[in-house]
């Protein structure tokens, strides 16, 4: 079955779910969330180590001076969100792979050994380096063959957040999630210093229900929108402390613009792949559109204790898989038909969707014994909050401000209680 089939159904007339056998339904397994943790490298060196959503920051060895990393390309599988697997194309056995960390003026060597089915490169996207390392293949260098190592050798010459990411085979190899960070330090521990530094890539696939391989082909019909090729609620929450400066780094490598939004706090926007905006030409902002290829790095100080939205605010890259060419059917009674149909089905159930809109999808997430969906995909909308479904899925987590959490501290705080008398309310 066609996912565009099936899932416009649910968006369109009537979503025809039958009583499929338990072996057909997606099987649920525990989702792996790595919390994503500071480096501890990092944090001796006296800089405030960055935390990778859902992931780690590289370690390095130093042999005479040169701080040493090694990376591994190679297929990975990977869970997207509970319930779902995706064959990838990563880094060290992750997608993004790990984040790598230095400082300015730190003479590094990347070992990059190619463990996938075809030729790769890296460029190291923002940095400034000699021609000969920018790693556009059959430009400024051969293709690194399957099964052989490619040494790169460069010295950071600037602060700020970059990217790593292949210029070979682009169409396919990024398609399938290969990417990663870059943060190089200020070489003054104390420039710039925020309390708590986090990072994450968008990205985008088109993965059918049943499969576990994104379509590489796809250019505009994504139905999966990832913060580090997961999406919400299996992303990792922010937290931070009241009062505390809090830098957010975003880059995008999907095929679309993302206009990424903060609630309950104002933003400046501080920094670029091109480097650091100066005090002076900062803006503030409450939402900050990323374009294709671009990095943007965003301060605030976490004034307000609650729990905020944090999302790209294109209303479908906050959805899960749907179709994109059923009716419209607001208005539409479709009682009688959904009677009728199961008059000529017995044992099958179907359900009437669109007629008042489609907050109805959130009810399937919770409802997968009596209509379950195709293996291996995800409910439209997903994630409950203290007070119900949240309605979201895709390129959506959570900002959690506490007044009382210990500096440091990066567990989540569980669901925040606003003080009596702040919160909105249902009239009678």
């Amino acid at each position: 079955m066609q996912r565009r089939t099936f899932l416009s159904s649910f968006a369109g007339s009537m979503a025809a779910l039958s009583a499929l056998p338990a072996a057909h339904a997606a099987e649920r397994v525990a989702v792996n969330t790595p919390s994503g943790k500071p480096s501890g490298m990092v944090a001796k060196e006296g800089h405030t180590p960055v935390v990778t959503l859902n992931g780690q920051s590289l370690d390095w060895t130093v042999k005479d001076g040169v701080k040493e990393f090694r990376l591994t390309a190679e297929p990975i599988e990977q869970e997207v969100a509970p319930g779902m697997k995706a064959k990838f194309w990563g880094y060290n056995g992750g997608s993004p792979g790990p984040t790598i960390e230095a400082v300015e003026g730190d003479k590094i060597r990347i070992f990059v050994t190619n463990k996938l089915p075809e030729h790769t490169t890296i460029h190291w996207h923002g940095l400034l380096l000699p021609n000969g390392m920018d790693g556009v293949g059959g430009l400024n260098q051969p293709q690194i063959p399957p099964g052989k190592t490619c040494v790169y050798e460069f010295t950071l010459s600037k602060s700020g957040t970059f990217m790593y990411h292949p210029h070979a085979d682009e169409q396919v190899q990024m398609a399938l999630g290969m990417m990663g960070l870059f943060i190089v330090h200020p070489r003054n521990p104390n420039e710039r210093r925020v309390d708590r530094d986090y990072a994450f890539l968008l990205a985008a696939y088109d993965i059918e229900p049943d499969t576990m391989t994104a379509k590489t082909s796809t250019m505009t019909d994504f139905n999966l929108w990832t913060f580090n090729s997961r999406t919400f609620p299996a992303i990792q929450t922010l937290v931070a402390r009241q009062g505390e400066r809090v830098r957010i780094r975003v880059g995008n490598l999907t095929m679309t613009n993302h206009p990424i939004h903060l609630h309950g706090h104002t933003f400046k926007v501080s920094g670029t792949d091109g480097g650091w905006i100066p005090p002076a030409a900062q803006w503030p902002e409450v939402t900050t559109d990323i374009a294709v290829g671009q990095m943007r790095v965003i301060e605030f100080i976490a004034d307000a204790p609650g729990d905020w939205a944090f999302h790209c605010h294109k209303s479908h890259h906050t959805m899960g898989p749907m179709g994109h060419s059923g009716p419209n059917m607001l208005g539409v009674d479709q009682k009688k038909l959904s009677h009728h149909l199961e008059q000529l089905l017995p044992g099958k159930h179907y359900m009437a969707m669109g007629s008042t809109g489609m907050a109805e999808m959130q009810n399937m997430a919770s409802m997968n014994e009596m209509m379950p969906l195709p293996a291996n995909t995800l409910p439209m909308m997903t994630g409950t909050g203290p007070y119900g479904p949240i309605e979201m899925g895709g390129m959506f987590t959570v900002l959690k401000v506490r007044p009382d959490l210990a500096h440091g501290d990066y567990q989540d705080p569980r669901w925040y209680k606003q003080p009596k008398g702040s919160q909105a309310w249902i009239m009678d």
